[in-house]
């Protein structure tokens, strides 16, 4: 029995008690077998090392299995991949925010902390398992955000991701690997989660407009001073229209501010739907109008009655969306206002009040008293009503309010049933009567249906409140022309809008003790005209017909007979004087209405269309105007007017078939527009469910094919073009129609059908092979085409074999002119064109890609060769490798990439050249912008070229490589593929942080390059031998060795182990196809010395033990070889003297590199006849490496300028000048130690230092090469000049008398050359150097004798005695203040280097009997042991 066990820690254990394993939190045990109560576990940790321990299990622990073999097992915990890498990531980012605050960067260590702590408690959110699903993807969501912010600011890899989920870069294609990265690089930039944003296919259309959403909730109104019932009215008003853009919420409260209806409180709260991004830019203001129910005069008791209760206008308030917007757009939650309620200082101006505040015309409304208000919350929502359900359950919970735009969103999403009437209670104009004063009317208005009944619950004063049956108006005191400007929705069914109509009654309120409402007069509207139409959206003037209270409206007939309006009176001509109710000529009433309904109509046209049997005359005018029909009139009665197009085509085709097939075009393409694009499913809908056209096909077929034999004769063709967008759609009618054909006739003419589809398609590639450049009409008309040619496959699958269709596409691809013949606007179409049909559903069976990738292929082999359209055919390329990736284990995939390899894979070489020296040439030339040089594009080619050398396998390459005709094709190929191989390592195409992709992209260079090794040996080594392919080949090597993301020692030990599990050590493979290689160059590897001998040194430096041991041979393979050509092996010792110098102190190298270089190149020489020379050669370098690196350990860790001075005497005098007499080394380092004097201000040691080269130099006119910062000069030039900077030095560290020899020697040469001018020059230097000795004052230098003892001190300065001055310094204290017990400057200033040297114990024997008695042993314990006597 054996069951492997995997355990998560939670909390971690210090291991304190006996055999106790120590561990961390979120480390891994796995339980590998059950020992008599003790388990015997594998610890999975960072470091490389499993050790076995016992272990007590606790329940406080994650459990979950694992998988696998026990040899090769590989841990998949239970958990959710993203959890893990929480885990990792947090463990990871630990010790890196602990050295934030120690590098004092505060401010990153607070932020990561934040974001630390979140990671916690979101993955305790997703271990809790108690969300549900939207509530999973938004958690997921936040916490990518937040690793990938971390590791960009720590410096981390990018991590690629699909869907939440870390990819593996296994499964999917390099293309498809480069977009994740660059989704995930856009991700981090923007700081926003756009998830699974690779870049979209070709072809898709264009997102859909995202609706806004307001959400508003009324927590409170502060205003006590009412004393009665009010209605608050909330809606949206567009300022610069002048006019309200939403429905009405209403919300009903009680006189102490509470809701009337107690079941309502905490659920006053609406949703303003369907803003689009357009209304959101609008200048938008929440208005509130307040309206007081009560008496008459709010302070005047005595006016009315108290029983009887009047609505009457008390205040408003307004909010700038625009102000707020930004803030509710970044809190993205519920956000509290407070709105001041201003009264109106003239009613008869209520209607404007909202603009009166907004304008601020103070001089028309007041102020409140105190500050207190109406105060709410708002909250921004963006997405559809579903996803915004699923988002906010509790909002949807709380009794919300949808409050609907008036008139529909710009998207109409389909199911969407409307029949709404807006009213707008306008003005009246109305006679006084008699009265002295004028009159306080009301407006009351019902619904009746056409027998006379009150329709109930018809009539909505807002959302938020149930409809009801009578509507009452608000009163204004004493107005004969009121104003109201209150809008009244009108939810009427369906079937009770015919025959209804509107009375409004009209009623004098009086104020006196009776308070009666007096009814004077009334006016009326029927809701549908006699053709059928509705009310017209416009403003309507109704007559106002006088009545009294002891008129009845029992008998409606009496009254809808007479005129309602202007425009009704003409169809009434004759109307008796006699009838009950007079018209009041002097009194009108002003209506405006808006229809906002899916089912009713205002056009006449469409419902002459819908009625076409009636006007059998008219049928071809009717057709034709269709066109001039509203979009949105269309779209819903979208079902009823295809039903009575086809019922027209089957009732006369030959008649109408053109003209039904040009409305049929319309329709689609009115579809296509993005306000009705979300009407397509209802398109597809009836056309799988609904459409009964069986016959349609012919003429549609027909129809379709006139269209395109015609467009090389007609001059206009925006029909034509019309016709062609509408393909998709035509086609699904075709497809359909020939269905329903054939199973009424069981199958019967389906060689005509056949027939007819092959001739469209004929007609169609005649299209396509005009030539238009001449032609910008056909030019449209083609590019029109090429665009919806793809939408058609689906439906030509239905009924053809996938074969039979891509004989079809590749007929007509094919059809298509080269690029050569066609403008470059048309390359572009075409290339779109071959992108969506790569992208489409044809192209992934493997039977339609053998006959389509061909064609598919010449035509981006065309582009590429031509430079011409380089992005569009990079998209087009890794589409293709996506699709073959994922079809990986097919057989016919073998083939597709050998037809990609023999068509694609030279062009692609050397498009990538093309575009590096481009983008090379960018850089040089600062300023220019080329489209094509930009890392996009070159990263797109990398990775395409990637993913195709990824595909290949041995038959491939083979094939590729028995398919040059001759070695020069072969051999530009191979100097073409490392070229750039070269290049993606020089220029870094990549960032940094792109490990994946990176490392990737080196596996795919060392497996590529395994295959090819084999072709350069056999084809360029023997008689046939080629130094440009051979040297182009190791120097590929070498560059891929020395890659900065292969050193696997600077990376963590867990990232390490993650590339070795995965790739191995790739460093090591290359250098064993190196190694390989190279002894396969037998006698020619003389022409590789001594040029690879640098390249070859800077591989073995890396520090990488195999590595290494590979590497190092080769130094005496060149040795035995340059012996054997020339008897010695000068080249080489001078060669890697040199290199190794220069290598060594840029940093490279160690002490055990020393050891290995000596050790295995002294066991390789001691077998030759020449081992003498090279066991000193060999000593010498060691002992040279040796002297370098203790130099690089000081610069490093113990500077100082004795330091320093002791390393270059053991340098320049020990080694270079004595032991290899390298003289250009010992310049170099004459020079260096000119500096590091200089540094330190030992300006009379930099003149020695510096006259050691001037030393060398002669009088002579020998020209000279530029040298380090010395130009091509004469010897002669060059000494001068030395001599003259020696005699500044010199000058500057107060040691003239060392100057003054020099300072002669120039005066004899200038003498000599008569150069007075210059011999005048330094004869005064050299007297000034006189007056400075006796008149300047100098203090006296004091040295130190210096000895080193001991085994760790470095070699060069053990039991070597120097002596040393000490630091030249000011007096602090003129000598007589000076106290004579003071300790020297001097002493102290060497007492710190010694410090800083690592002393363990100092002996000082210094000249002054004062300083031995009082420091004669200094105690520096506490460093490395070492002893120096002074």
């Amino acid at each position: 029995w054996w069951c492997p066990l995997q355990h998560k820690m939670i909390c971690s254990f210090r291991g304190s008690v006996p055999q106790g394993l120590v561990l961390e939190i979120g480390e891994t045990v796995q339980i590998l077998e059950k020992c008599e109560g003790k388990y015997e576990p594998i610890k999975h940790t960072n470091s490389d090392n499993l050790g076995q321990y016992y272990i007590h299990l606790f329940y406080n622990v994650a459990v979950c299995c694992g998988s696998g073999s026990r040899q090769y097992e590989t841990v998949v915990p239970l958990e959710d991949s993203i959890v893990t890498e929480v885990t990792a990531t947090l463990q990871e980012w630990a010790s890196l925010w602990k050295q934030l605050y120690v590098k004092h960067k505060v401010d990153l260590f607070y932020k990561l902390r934040h974001v630390m702590n979140e990671l916690i408690d979101l993955r305790r959110q997703l271990l809790s398992g108690h969300l549900t699903q939207d509530q999973v993807r938004e958690v997921k969501r936040h916490i990518t955000v937040r690793l990938d912010w971390g590791n960009e600011h720590l410096g981390l890899d990018l991590v690629p991701r699909k869907d939440f989920e870390v990819v593996d870069s296994d499964q999917i294609s390099v293309s498809d690997l480069y977009k994740m990265h660059l989704s995930s690089r856009q991700s981090v930039q923007q700081s926003t989660s756009q998830v699974d944003t690779m870049r979209p296919r070709h072809g898709e259309t264009c997102r859909m407009p995202v609706p806004h959403h307001f959400f508003l909730s009324l927590k409170s109104f502060t205003y006590n001073t009412i004393g009665e019932d009010t209605d608050v009215f909330f809606s949206l008003y567009d300022m610069r229209e002048g006019k309200q853009i939403s429905e009405r919420f209403l919300v009903r409260l009680n006189k102490n501010g509470g809701p009337r209806n107690p079941e309502k409180i905490e659920r006053m709260c609406a949703l303003f739907t369907d803003l689009s991004s357009k209304d959101m830019k609008r200048d938008l203001y929440i208005i509130a109008h307040v309206i007081r129910i009560g008496r008459m005069l709010l302070n005047d008791s005595k006016k009315g009655p108290a029983h009887l209760h009047y609505r009457r206008p008390y205040g408003c308030a307004v909010l700038s969306i625009l102000d707020v917007l930004q803030s509710l757009t970044e809190l993205k939650e519920e956000k509290d206002f407070v709105l001041k309620v201003y009264t109106c200082n003239n009613e008869s101006e209520w209607s404007q009040i909202h603009e009166n505040i907004i304008r601020k015309s103070s001089a028309k409304y007041s102020a409140p008293s105190a500050s207190h208000g109406l105060i709410i919350s708002l909250q921004l929502l963006r997405g559809d009503m579903e996803q915004i359900r699923r988002e906010n359950p509790m909002t949807f919970n709380r009794g919300l309010a949808i409050t609907r735009k008036l008139g529909f969103p710009d998207v109409i999403m389909p199911g969407d049933i409307r029949n709404d009437l807006y009213l707008t209670l306008e003005k009246g104009d109305f006679e006084r009567g008699g009265k002295s004063v004028q009159k306080n009317i009301e407006v009351t208005m019902y619904v009746l249906y056409a027998d006379g009944e009150i329709l109930k619950d018809c009539i909505s004063l807002g959302s938020g409140e149930p409809n009801r049956s009578s509507y009452h108006s608000f009163v204004l005191y004493h107005s004969n022309s009121p104003r109201w400007g209150e809008i009244i929705k009108l939810p009427i069914p369906i079937d009770r809008f015919r025959g209804s109509h509107l009375r409004f009654e009209f009623r004098h309120c009086s104020t006196k003790d009776k308070g009666e409402k007096k009814l004077f007069g009334f006016a009326f509207s029927p809701l549908m005209r006699d053709d059928g139409t509705t009310l017209s959206d416009d403003i309507h003037e109704l007559y106002v017909y006088k009545c009294d209270e002891n008129s009845t409206f029992n008998n409606h007939a009496l009254y809808l007979g007479l005129p309602c309006c202007k425009e009704d009176y003409s169809g009434c001509p004759n109307i008796p004087s006699s009838l009950i109710f007079q018209r009041s000529t002097k009194e009108s009433f002003f209506i405006s209405t808006q229809l906002s309904s899916t089912k009713l109509t205002q056009n006449v046209d469409l419902l002459a269309l819908l009625k076409w049997k009636a006007f059998p005359d008219r049928i071809m005018d009717i057709l034709g105007r269709l066109r001039h029909v509203n979009g949105e009139e269309i779209v819903k009665f979208l079902q009823d007017i295809l039903d009575t197009l086809f019922v027209i085509l089957d009732d006369n085709t030959e008649k109408y078939g053109l003209l039904v097939f040009q409305s049929l075009v319309f329709i689609i393409n009115l579809l296509r527009d993005i306000k009705y694009f979300h009407f397509r499913p209802v398109m597809d809908t009836y056309i799988q469910k609904h459409f009964a056209g069986a016959l349609a096909y012919k003429e549609l077929i027909r129809c379709l094919k006139w269209y395109m034999d015609c467009s090389a004769e007609l001059i206009r063709q925006d029909h034509i073009q019309e016709a062609m967008r509408a393909l998709e759609y035509l086609f699904k009618f075709i497809v359909q129609s020939r269905i329903l054909y054939s199973r009424a006739t069981c199958g019967m003419e389906e060689e005509q059908f056949r027939s007819s589809i092959q001739e469209l398609f004929q007609s169609i590639r005649f299209v396509l092979s005009l030539d238009s450049r001449n032609s910008e009409t056909l030019l449209f008309t083609q590019a029109a085409l090429l665009n919806s040619f793809p939408t058609i496959f689906d439906e030509l699958l239905q009924m053809f074999t996938v074969q039979e269709v891509a004989e079809f596409v590749r007929g007509t691809l094919g059809s298509m002119p080269s690029t050569v013949h066609i403008g470059q606007s048309m390359d572009v179409v075409k290339l779109q064109s071959i992108a969506r049909t790569v992208d489409s559903r044809l192209f992934s069976f493997s039977e339609s890609r053998r006959i389509l990738l061909p064609v598919v292929l010449h035509h981006i082999h065309l582009h590429l060769r031509q430079q011409k359209e380089l992005l569009i055919c990079s998209g087009i390329l890794g589409s293709i490798f996506s699709i073959i990736k994922t079809s990986s284990l097919e057989a016919d995939v073998i083939e597709e990439v050998e037809m990609m390899v023999e068509s694609l894979l030279d062009v692609l070489l050397q498009t990538l050249l093309t575009i590096m020296s481009k983008s090379h040439a960018q850089e040089a030339v600062r300023g220019q912008r080329c489209p094509q040089c930009t890392a996009e594009i070159t990263g797109e080619y990398v990775s395409c070229l990637l993913s195709l050398l990824r595909q290949m396998c041995d038959t491939h390459y083979q094939h590729l490589l028995d398919n040059f005709q001759s070695k020069d094709e072969l051999k530009e190929f191979l100097l073409k593929i490392f070229c750039v191989f070269r290049n993606l390592m020089k220029m870094s195409v990549f960032p940094r942080d792109w490990m994946v992709m990176r490392l990737l992209t080196s596996n795919i260079i060392v497996t590529t390059v395994q295959y090819l090794s084999s072709a350069l040996h056999k084809n360029f080594t023997e008689t046939d031998f080629d130094f440009k392919v051979w040297n182009s080949y190791f120097s590929l090597a070498v560059l891929f060795i020395n890659q900065p993301s292969l050193q696997l020692e600077i990376i963590t030990s867990s990232k390490r182990k993650k590339i070795l599990d995965k790739y191995g050590d790739m460093r090591v493979m290359m250098a064993y196809e190196l190694f390989s290689m190279w002894q396969n160059l037998g006698e020619h590897k003389i022409h590789f010395i001594p040029g690879m001998i640098g390249p070859f040194l800077g591989v073995t430096l890396v520090p990488q033990p195999e590595v290494r041991n590979i590497m190092i041979p080769i130094f005496h393979d060149m040795m035995d070889w340059e012996q054997r050509k020339n008897g010695n092996f000068k080249q080489v010792e001078a060669e890697l003297i040199d290199k190794l110098d220069s290598m060594v102190s840029e940093g490279k190298g160690d002490e055990s590199y020393r050891e290995l270089f000596g050790l295995l190149l002294l066991e390789k020489v001691e077998q030759e006849t020449w081992r003498e020379t090279g066991i000193s050669f060999v000593t010498s370098v060691t002992r040279l490496m040796e002297r370098l690196l203790d130099y690089r350990y000081l610069l490093k860790h113990l500077w100082h300028p004795l330091s320093s001075l002791c390393v270059f005497r053991s340098l320049l005098q020990n080694f270079y000048k004595s032991e290899i007499n390298k003289e250009e080394m010992y310049i170099r380092y004459i020079h260096k130690l000119c500096d590091m004097h200089l540094q330190a201000e030992n300006y009379t040691e930099a003149a020695f230092t510096l006259l050691l080269y001037c030393e060398l130099l002669q009088w002579e006119e020998r020209p000279l090469r530029e040298f380090l910062h010395y130009p091509s000069q004469t010897e002669w030039q060059r000494k001068e000049g030395l001599c003259r900077k020696i005699i500044h030095y010199f000058n500057k560290g107060k040691s003239w008398e060392f100057g003054i020899p020099l300072c002669r020697e120039l005066a004899c040469q200038y003498e000599s050359l008569y150069d007075y001018q210059s011999l005048s020059w330094i004869r005064k230097m050299e007297a000034s150097y006189y007056d400075n000795i006796m008149e300047q004052q100098r203090l006296e230098p004091e040295f130190f004798r210096v000895g080193f003892y001991g085994r760790k001190f470095p070699f060069f300065l053990r039991v070597m005695i120097t002596h040393t001055l000490a630091h030249t310094c000011r007096p602090l204290q003129s000598p007589s203040h000076q106290s004579p017990h003071a300790p020297s400057v001097q002493l102290h200033l060497f007492l710190s280097w010694l410090l800083s040297l690592g002393c363990h114990c100092a002996h000082i024997n210094c000249p002054s009997p004062l300083l031995s008695t009082k420091l004669t042993q200094v105690d520096l314990s506490g460093l490395f042991s070492g002893m120096v006597f002074f």
